[in-house]
């Protein structure tokens, strides 16, 4: 019998990233930086060869959910972080004012 195929994706937290793994290939990053209590999401990026799979979407849900687990606001100056944030009522809940 043939196992069916589950896509994996993996985020993984470190200082001032996000690193995305896609079925443990890495498919993308988010860049962040921690100020006082606000979180600045700077870049976002999913490499071209795994686009497509919403993992953008991925990596901002982590940087919502270190958010809320710190009390965090968010400033979003990555367009598509913002863009994501901006459409997702509790997500824009968290941006600084």
């Amino acid at each position: 019998m043939i196992s069916p195929h589950y896509d994996m994706i993996n985020i993984e937290q470190n200082d001032k990233t996000f690193d995305l793994f896609y079925d443990a290939e890495k498919a993308g990053f988010m860049e962040y930086n921690v100020n006082g209590n606000i979180l600045e999401i700077i870049h976002t990026e999913v490499f071209k060869e795994f686009g497509g799979k919403d993992l953008g979407l991925e990596l901002v849900k982590a940087a919502v959910e270190l958010a809320e687990k710190n009390n965090y606001k968010i400033v979003a100056s990555c367009p598509y972080a913002k863009k994501i944030i901006d459409a997702t009522p509790e997500f824009k809940v968290l941006l600084a004012k």
